[in-house]
């Protein structure tokens, strides 16, 4: 876990949440699913202005409903009090009524009629012999508002379909101008400026879109699970709030930033100074975006004014580059460390070395005989597995740990910064892609391997952050490593597969096949990946042709 002490900014408490709910009311249209939206009042305090899907919170009257209501098998008091709610709140705000009489019949005008939107709502249906329609709606997402908003709510958001016959009417109080929209349409409107919904409606409605009709919909929520669950992040991108999901890839550094969700660290990549991550932690990516390094190469510092600093990962030979990240430390540099040897990552340890007066080791794992050329590295000190390197000022130490993980290169080494969890990855994980394993320096059975190793020092050591030297920080460390080897154990099946049909074929051939679902420019460097997957295949079925 992160020391407090070396958070930069000083913590706040985020607003309490409470219990609401929301209902996607919908129907097939001409050209597919349509949903109903209403805009909210412009003095709402919540949202105002903006359009949204009928819902509320959740109040006592709606747990103690549940003897007025019919369930299906499998839904959880939770989602019956929630789904209760949302029928109340559909009601009240639109006139829409999910229930139906003894006899099985849907509610239908006089029932709404004969209704006080004002009054107490279970009782009135009770009274009229109505049962709260609560199993015909199903649970899609769950949302949690953002950490930074003054006022959070956590709610569900169901879906259930709109019920014959009915037409809304906006209570003109909290809701107008109801409308039956396609996602898509609504997406797009939103676009151009005339049609304003905010971030979890906008990621509701971009999945809500990808399905052909209501029943598909609802087929796809019929587990009482949602599909996914979200509270999301903020930071700036080019001067303006950005909002993110916890798979979107800036999530993992905006937590590691700011925990508590103060909107305060800027997410654009830039080259020219360093990007502070923590108290004792900064980052300077290198100028040399491109399709294999993405943004560039992240070199880190990690230290302090008063312990000195260690360098990692320096990058490639760019004067401009060493310059910026040796006045980032003050030019006080203790260590450098490279954790491989490959082009982009190594060349600049010895100019940057010979910027510092103090003359501070070059440390890692010497490249082994199988490197390329352009990958040549002999390190002044070899690196032990396990080894700790250490700064440390007035009372303050930031450790180092060194760990072995060959597999992208036969040298490359991840080094976990004990004191915070955090882990620097180098090119083994990276946010965004799946590193390249590229024989003979790479190995396929190595790299799955180190996985497992970084993976079970997750547990050890509490790492809770990865800092990749290629993209933005990533959270859920062994779930992050968890998944990269998921990922390549199920990309060879599908090498395993074009093998099998195409017995003796080409590796053009057999690329095609394994990696249909990556753009074909992208093949030349995916038969490297590819190559090292038939090694290993070959070589667990003692095949060494």
């Amino acid at each position: 876990m992160v020391r407090p002490t070396q958070l930069l900014h000083a913590q706040r408490e985020p607003a309490p949440t409470r219990p609401a709910a929301t209902v996607l009311l919908l129907r097939d249209g001409p050209q597919g699913v349509e949903v109903l939206m209403t805009r909210r009042s412009m003095t709402a305090s919540f949202a105002p202005g903006a359009y949204v899907f009928p819902g509320g919170g959740i109040d006592a009257a709606d747990a103690a409903a549940h003897a007025h209501a019919a369930r299906r098998p499998g839904q959880s008091d939770l989602h019956l009090t929630q789904a209760i709610a949302a029928i109340r709140e559909s009601f009240e705000e639109l006139g829409v009524l999910l229930a139906r009489h003894a006899d099985g019949r849907n509610a239908g005008a006089g029932d709404i009629s004969a209704l006080d939107r004002k009054a107490p709502f279970a009782a009135q249906c009770q009274a009229l012999g109505l049962t709260l329609a609560a199993d015909r709606v199903y649970v899609m997402a769950h949302w949690v508002t953002d950490r930074d908003l003054p006022r959070r709510f956590d709610v569900p958001f169901l879906v259930a379909r709109m019920p014959e016959g009915q037409e809304p009417v906006a209570d003109e109080a909290e809701q107008f101008e109801p409308v039956w929209v396609r996602p898509a349409d609504a997406l797009q409107r939103h676009e151009a400026g005339q049609f304003f919904i905010i971030f979890p409606t906008i990621r509701t409605l971009e999945r809500l879109q990808h399905h052909e009709s209501v029943d598909a919909v609802l087929a796809a929520c019929a587990s009482e699970q949602p599909l996914w669950t979200s509270c999301p992040r903020a930071g700036l991108l080019r001067g303006k709030e950005a909002r993110y999901m916890e798979h979107e890839m800036p999530y993992g550094e905006l937590a590691l930033v700011c925990p508590d969700g103060q909107i305060l660290h800027h997410l654009d990549w830039h080259t020219d100074q360093p990007v502070p991550l923590l108290k004792n932690v900064q980052r300077l990516t290198a100028p040399n975006p491109g399709v294999m390094t993405g943004p560039g190469t992240n070199s880190y510092l990690v230290g302090d004014p008063d312990s000195g600093y260690i360098a990692i990962d320096p990058g490639p030979a760019d004067s401009a580059h060493l310059e910026r990240l040796w006045r980032a430390a003050g030019g006080d540099i203790r260590f450098i460390v490279c954790t491989h040897s490959h082009p982009d990552h190594s060349p600049g340890a010895r100019p940057l070395q010979a910027l510092c007066p103090g003359n501070p080791p070059v440390l890692g794992l010497p490249s082994a005989p199988t490197a390329r050329a352009a990958s040549q590295f002999t390190p002044d000190q070899v690196l032990s597995n396990q080894e700790r390197v250490s700064v440390a000022g007035r009372g303050l130490e930031h450790t180092l740990m060194v760990i072995h993980t060959p597999g992208h290169a036969a040298n490359h080494l991840c080094l976990v910064l004990l004191e915070d969890g955090l882990l620097f990855s180098g090119d083994h994980v990276l946010n965004g892609s799946t590193t390249v394993i590229d024989p003979p320096d790479g190995n396929m059975s190595d790299y799955l391997d180190s996985l497992d190793t970084l993976a079970a020092a997750c547990d050890t050591h509490g790492i809770e952050f990865i800092l990749p030297a290629h993209g933005h920080v990533l959270r859920m460390a062994r779930q992050a490593i968890e998944g990269l080897k998921a990922h390549r154990l199920k990309r060879e099946s599908k090498v395993m597969a074009a093998m099998r049909a195409m017995p003796g074929a080409s590796m053009d051939d057999w690329v095609a096949l394994a990696y249909g679902d990556v753009p074909p420019r992208m093949w030349p460097v995916a038969q490297r990946s590819l190559l090292a997957h038939v090694q290993r295949i070959q070589g667990l079925q003692g095949n060494p042709e």
